[in-house]
């Protein structure tokens, strides 16, 4: 019950608050920048899935884990990227239309890489994931409450500007709840592989962290766009892994799939805090200070 009907309600509310944070605006700077929107939906929709797959022929792991590490990697960046972003001093804005837009997208994309990542690591005959049912469900659980924050602060700012802090932290306290729920369900598995998980996790933060801020900087993109491009692909939305991976728990072989998103919801902070306070906000502190 925790997982199957409150995670699912956790991922909507925290992608409702989303929402809140969204205008139309966000959208259209896409069409006004579009080599800094562009690099990053690479990083995230490219650079991520085919890093975590090579990761895997160095950190082999059980194919649930497997399988779970890759859809963690088809994942969205997190809501949190936003408010990393801000203390990294990176920009914002754009952090803001990547987190928007990709969340967006990922509601195709991803019931189409999970798919195909079942047919390699768990070895499903083709169909075996029902990629229209899949897509309905990222729908319902994704996109609806994300436009309906949208409306929510188009019709209603002064609401709108009460009811974010309190939807955030309302979101947070659930997430770590299902969290700790989704570890105990799978405690034994999770005992028994978090010496192999963690380390291809961490390396995987680290290795996106660098790979988004390296690509933006290639490119010609400024340090803050990079800052925000290298937070965006190196933090995904873990509560939307773990959601899925509750909807595929019938997959044959899936078993545990959920564990590297949950397990990522703690490292994630671990390697990423570091890198925006340690890295990032000092090279950024004179901008911060003619702010």
């Amino acid at each position: 019950m925790l997982l199957t009907v409150g995670l699912p309600l956790a991922l909507a509310i925290i992608m409702f608050t989303l929402g809140l944070g969204l205008a139309p605006a966000d959208f259209g700077r896409v069409a006004a920048r579009p080599r800094a929107f562009l690099t990053g939906a690479v990083a995230q929709l490219v650079v991520l899935p085919l890093t975590a797959f090579a990761l895997l022929s160095l950190f082999p792991l059980p194919p649930g884990l497997a399988f779970g590490v890759m859809l963690l990697a088809f994942c969205p960046g997190g809501v949190t990227t936003n408010m990393l972003t801000r203390w990294a001093g990176g920009d914002l804005a754009l952090s803001i239309s990547l987190t928007g837009v990709i969340s967006l997208v990922s509601v195709v994309t991803l019931p189409i890489f999970v798919a195909l990542a079942a047919g390699h690591f768990l070895g499903t005959a083709p169909g075996a994931v029902n990629v229209t049912s899949l897509g309905l469900a990222m729908v319902a659980i994704t996109l609806v409450p994300v436009l309906l924050g949208m409306a929510l602060r188009a019709v209603a700012p002064a609401l709108t500007a009460r009811l974010e802090v309190p939807a955030r932290v309302l979101g947070a306290v659930l997430f770590t709840v299902i969290l700790l729920g989704a570890l105990a369900s799978n405690w034994s598995l999770f005992a028994g592989n978090i010496a192999a998980l963690g380390p291809i996790l961490v390396v995987l933060n680290l290795v996106l962290l660098a790979a988004g801020y390296g690509l933006a900087r290639l490119v010609g993109l400024g340090p803050d766009s990079a800052r925000a491009i290298s937070i965006e692909g190196g933090v995904q939305n873990g509560t939307l892994g773990i959601t899925v991976a509750g909807l595929l728990v019938a997959l044959p072989g899936a078993e545990g799939a959920a564990l590297p998103s949950a397990v990522y919801g703690v490292t994630m902070y671990l390697v990423t805090l570091p890198v925006v306070f340690g890295l990032f906000r000092r090279a950024a502190q004179p901008q911060l200070l003619r702010e």
